[in-house]
């Protein structure tokens, strides 16, 4: 009897150390993503649950309009656009992934960029949504690049 409890304390302390094992990958999948992060896809923030989202100086009309071109370009047809007073939320589809785009006004030249694409509204697909948020931030780059540049005023001195 006595075996049979000491087995048993054994068997739950085991099983308690298993079931805490999953919390490890945090860390190490931290670290994943600072090493993973290259080019275009820099900046681009993932939690664990499937959120993809990324943080521009711009405003919010400009990366609206530039996830808009993103998504023409990608050939992901929208289903929704509204707008309230500090955020605005694109719905889309591509196939069985049901996309949502949210982009909160942080300051009037700040802006969050959130992308949600669910598959089947389980599995989360995190690639497709870091490729939304790096077409959009192309589509603002080319905006910016498109748009003419300020002439600095240069003051003429007097010639004598």
């Amino acid at each position: 009897m006595r075996k049979q409890i000491h087995f048993t304390a054994r068997f739950c302390l085991c099983a308690s150390l298993l079931l805490g094992l999953p919390g490890c990958a945090a860390p190490a999948l931290a670290l994943l993503e600072i090493g993973a992060g290259t080019g275009a896809s820099a900046g681009v923030s993932h939690t664990l649950n499937g959120i993809t989202y990324k943080t521009f100086t711009a405003s919010a009309e400009d990366i609206h309009q530039a996830t808009r071109r993103a998504l023409t370009a990608m050939g992901i047809p929208i289903d929704a656009d509204t707008t309230d007073a500090q955020l605005r939320k694109i719905t889309a589809h591509a196939n069985d992934r049901d996309i949502t785009i949210e982009i909160e006004e942080v300051t009037p030249k700040t802006s969050r960029l959130r992308v949600v694409a669910a598959e089947n509204y389980i599995f989360k697909d995190s690639a497709t949504a870091s490729e939304i948020i790096v077409q959009a931030s192309q589509a603002f780059d080319d905006m910016q690049a498109a748009r003419p540049k300020s002439r600095a005023r240069i003051a003429k001195s007097p010639t004598n």
